[in-house]
């Protein structure tokens, strides 16, 4: 699952002691295992190897240049979402027909750059967003490749703040909308809208709502095929649930298991015969336990209705727990003696906020003091890339270890970055 474990009482990056990178960098910052980024790519390429899909992992769960070359060098494309995230794309080394672009608030200049870069194509939200591109596209004589994200209502069973395949969402177009937009394409000229994409949340478990939301697509795609429409992309989009606590998600082979026989007999069970691409967008799947945040104790303080430890890392860093109420597990960088009692705790950050929280309720040795460092598992996901400079906080560095090495990927922030182009007023 990870390649992060205890050494003689002590926690490693492959084969790297974390301690030995806090010395270093100093806390809190955030590490991530090359190797567990590779295989869990690896292991959603394998499944799918006949179907031989385009995996574009989604940039928005973490954008690091060094995680995203990674990727990239195995093959991956990338999934964006903004203008920011084309720019680091093609500065990481991701081939323009290898990006596909989503989200729901594209901007004129955003489509401007991503067609000029040559991108493989849009998935579209909304019939303005549409005409928008037809446009621009137009004004730069070049036709675009389109795919239409699809609402299929269905539902997650997930975080109602990550569901975005439900009616009332402001995801994806529904159905009938989508059937009239494909027969009267010939209006605008300029698109070739050529594609489907569905994604209906995130941290799924189950695989029962990708088969329900797959079938509901391809009824779709046969309806379109009778009025002579044909569709060239299949994009299943992400959703894929990463392990933190207690969940047991389906695992990339089971998942695949679901999925390939409801497509063996379409066009894009076998991109060889290059008649059709099926795309995956993984995200969480991909990154979520391939990194950790490591923080250190600053106090611990004992009340009479319960125990905090105050580390120096907080919601600023790491926002999911107070977001989402989300569940990391936190463990003690250095084990402590196997005698020593537990102490009902907890993790706390230094924010001005009471929801600023790493864990509550959590068994920690009670013999830490200042100093002790902590690591908080599944934080390679949605962690640096939802980080802040709240209070005044500059961001934590980010670091990539491979084998026996560690390299600084993101330099820590400094006071001086927090008022880069701000200046007091003239008047």
């Amino acid at each position: 699952m990870h390649d992060f474990y205890y050494k003689k009482g002590e926690l490693y990056c492959e084969q790297v002691p974390v301690a030995e990178i806090a010395e270093q960098v100093g806390t809190p910052f955030y590490l991530y295992s090359r190797k567990t980024i590779t295989e869990h790519y690896a292991k959603l390429a394998k499944a799918f190897r006949s179907a031989n899909p385009l995996i574009c992992f989604s940039m928005k769960s973490n954008s690091n240049l060094a995680f995203l070359a990674t990727l990239i060098r195995e093959g991956a494309g990338l999934d964006i979402v903004s203008g920011g995230e084309l720019y680091r794309a093609l500065n990481a080394g991701c081939p323009p027909e290898k990006i596909v672009y989503a989200g729901v608030g594209k901007t004129k200049a955003e489509i401007a750059q991503a067609i000029d870069a040559g991108i493989l194509l849009f998935n579209v939200e909304s019939i303005p967003e549409l005409e928008t591109i037809d446009a621009i596209a137009r004004s730069k004589r070049k036709v675009v490749n389109v795919s239409l994200r699809i609402n299929p209502d269905i539902d997650p069973k997930t975080h109602r703040h990550i569901t975005t395949g439900k009616k009332g969402t402001k995801f994806g177009i529904d159905f009938q909308t989508a059937f009239e937009i494909y027969l009267e394409r010939g209006d605008l000229p300029n698109l070739n809208i050529a594609g489907i994409h569905v994604h209906i949340g995130s941290q799924i478990t189950s695989g029962e709502p990708f088969v329900k939301a797959l079938k509901k697509v391809l009824d779709f795609i046969k309806a379109l095929e009778k009025e002579k429409i044909r569709i060239q992309y299949l994009n299943l989009g992400g959703g894929l649930a990463a392990v933190y606590h207690e969940e047991k998600p389906q695992r990339a082979d089971q998942y695949a298991a679901k999925i390939l026989p409801l497509i063996r007999k379409t066009r894009f069970a076998d991109r060889k015969r290059r008649q059709g691409m099926l795309i995956f967008e993984p995200g969480r799947f991909i990154a979520a336990n391939s990194g950790i945040f490591v923080t250190s104790v600053l106090y611990v303080k004992k009340t009479r209705e319960k125990n905090f430890i105050i580390v120096d890392g907080g919601m600023n860093d790491l926002i999911r727990p107070a977001l989402y109420d989300a569940y990391h597990e936190i463990v003690p960088v250095r084990e402590h003696e196997k005698t020593s009692t537990v102490m009902l705790s907890d993790v706390v950050g230094p924010i001005c906020e009471s929801g600023d929280f790493l864990g509550t309720g959590r068994k920690l040795p009670s013999g830490l003091n200042s100093g002790d460092l902590l690591a908080v598992f599944g934080a390679g996901a949605y962690g640096f890339t939802m980080a802040s400079q709240y209070n005044s906080r500059p961001r934590p560095p980010e670091v990539m270890a491979s084998g026996r090495y560690f390299e600084v990927v993101r330099t820590r922030e400094t006071y001086r970055d927090l008022i880069r182009g701000e200046r007091p007023p003239i008047f």
